[in-house]
């Protein structure tokens, strides 16, 4: 074999070693960004999750307050002057 055949093949023999590490190397990284989002989409619904109990149970309170206590509404009360400037009892300019 001549010395530009061994050449020419330790070269192509490396640059495809070279290319077969290098795209290994890429589907790793890429697997794990993937992974990455999954467990970022995973507590972000966790996090949706407990808003939602929060809200659920304010509302259950909210219903709760509003069965124990009156609640009426006091602007159809107003004369209409007062009303206009949302209810304040703020002199008119």
């Amino acid at each position: 074999m001549s010395r530009a055949a061994k050449l020419s093949l330790v070269g192509t023999s490396l640059f495809a070693l070279s290319t077969v590490v290098f795209v290994h190397y890429q589907q790793k990284a890429e697997q794990q960004a993937m992974h990455q989002g999954v467990i970022r989409d995973m507590e972000q619904q966790r996090i949706k999750r407990e808003r939602q109990a929060d809200f659920d149970m304010q509302r259950a309170l909210e219903a709760e307050y509003k069965k124990d206590q009156s609640v009426r509404d006091t602007t159809a009360e107003m004369d209409p002057a007062t009303a206009k400037r949302g209810g304040l009892n703020v002199p008119a300019r």
